[in-house]
């Protein structure tokens, strides 16, 4: 979650001090569409079933929080499971920016909530749930890679290791060593992984 979390909010760069991995956790929201820019994270109609999370006019859905909850859905989703109410969040996105408790109550949540086929990230990274005989055809074992794949599969995994990927491996290397677990290193990067999109 900390590995995560951090490259997810990173504000570290090449030559930052103490290297870029101490840099976690610097913004709350995705880099420059804090001004409303950001509007490509609507699927249109209403992508949910048994209740509205249609986008509402002048709002955006991008990246906010630990996690970086985007998309329509996404925001619906945990509104409706948590909140009781679905339209709280479509109706005002930014309170993930405005309320801390808020925001990683959304980090916490994606981590720990399946959303089939895929399964949690939590159950992913302590390998709960054994992986089915389409996950194993698709490399999809657990572990930290299968975390990667959850979260931004479809740009990140089942192609060659990208400067993302390496970003939060090297965080997750940090927070393992700061917290002395051992890291297994069969499972740390999802390249062979086909992404669930």
């Amino acid at each position: 979650f900390l590995g995560q979390t951090s490259h997810e909010t990173t504000g570290g760069w090449a030559t930052a001090p103490g290297g870029p991995q101490a840099w976690g956790y610097c913004f709350k929201e995705e880099v420059g569409c804090g001004a409303g820019t950001c509007t490509g994270y609507c699927q249109a109609g209403n992508p949910c079933a048994g209740f509205d999370c249609a986008c509402v006019a002048g709002q955006t859905y991008h990246g906010r929080g630990p996690m970086q909850l985007s998309w329509n859905y996404n925001y619906g989703l945990f509104s409706e499971r948590v909140l009781g109410d679905a339209s709280l969040l479509l109706r005002n996105p930014s309170l993930l920016t405005s309320n801390a408790t808020l925001s990683f109550m959304t980090g916490i949540w994606f981590w720990m909530t399946p959303q089939s086929p895929k399964p949690s990230c939590h159950q992913a990274i302590i390998g709960e749930k054994a992986p089915s005989a389409a996950d194993v055809a698709a490399g999809r074992l657990p572990g930290f890679g299968m975390t990667t794949n959850i979260i931004n599969g479809g740009l990140e995994c089942g192609i060659a290791t990208n400067g993302n990927v390496e970003d939060r491996v090297a965080f997750y290397r940090r927070f393992a060593d700061i917290l002395q677990v051992p890291v297994d290193e069969d499972t740390l990067y999802c390249n062979e992984m086909q992404s669930y999109r």
